[in-house]
C-alpha cells in the first residue's frame, strides 16, 4: 500500500513507524488504557500491568498477523496516532488503529477509515477489523461507514466492509 497515496484531509498523513516511535507507541497504548487504570491497586502494580499488557499485545500481533505492517498517523507532523494493517492474500484488516486522547471525536478516525476503504476499493478486497463490544463509539463510527458484523461473541464483533458496499 502507498501509505503517500491515500487521500487524507486537513494535513493528516500515515507513515510507516520507525524505530524512533517506540516511546510514542509505548505512551499511546497506556493512554488507551484506563480500564486497568480503575483497579483498586497501587499505582506500580497497575503500570506494570499495563506494560505487560503492552508487551502481550505486541507479541500477540507479531504472531497472529506476521505480515503486518505499523504505521504512525500525524496531523501536520505530529504524532498522533498510530495504525496496524495486515494485507493477506483475501483481505485488506484493521489489527488495532488508536489515538491520543485530545484528538478523540475530530474526525481522524473516520478520514483515516475512508482512506483504507478507497484503498481496499481498489484493491478489490473487504476491509476486516474487530472492534470491542465495550467500544460503542467505534462500533457506531464503522457502523455509519458502512461495515456490517459478520461474527460476534460476548467480547467483540468481528465486521467486514465489502467494495461497492456501503457510504464511501
Amino acid at each position: 500500500m502507498q501509505v503517500n497515496a491515500l487521500n487524507l484531509p486537513d494535513g493528516l498523513s500515515i507513515r510507516p513507524s520507525r524505530d524512533g516511535d517506540k516511546l510514542f507507541v509505548e505512551t499511546l497504548f497506556k493512554s488507551t488504557r484506563d480500564d486497568l487504570r480503575m483497579i483498586d491497586a497501587e499505582d506500580d502494580f497497575i503500570e506494570t500491568l499495563i506494560e505487560q499488557q503492552h508487551y502481550a499485545q505486541t507479541v500477540g500481533y507479531g504472531e497472529q498477523f506476521p505480515n503486518a505492517m505499523y504505521f504512525v498517523i500525524e496531523k501536520q507532523n505530529e504524532r498522533i496516532g498510530r495504525i496496524v494493517v495486515d494485507f493477506g492474500p483475501n483481505e485488506i484488516r484493521i489489527v488495532d488503529v488508536a489515538f491520543i486522547p485530545q484528538t478523540h471525536n475530530r474526525g481522524y478516525g473516520t478520514a483515516v477509515i475512508r482512506a483504507l476503504k478507497l484503498a481496499a476499493g481498489s484493491a478489490g478486497a473487504p476491509l476486516v477489523l474487530t472492534v470491542s463490544r465495550v467500544n460503542p463509539a467505534a462500533r457506531q463510527l464503522y457502523h455509519r461507514e458502512g461495515f456490517r458484523v459478520e461474527q460476534c461473541n460476548e467480547m467483540a464483533e468481528l465486521m467486514v466492509w465489502y467494495p461497492g458496499s456501503g457510504p464511501r
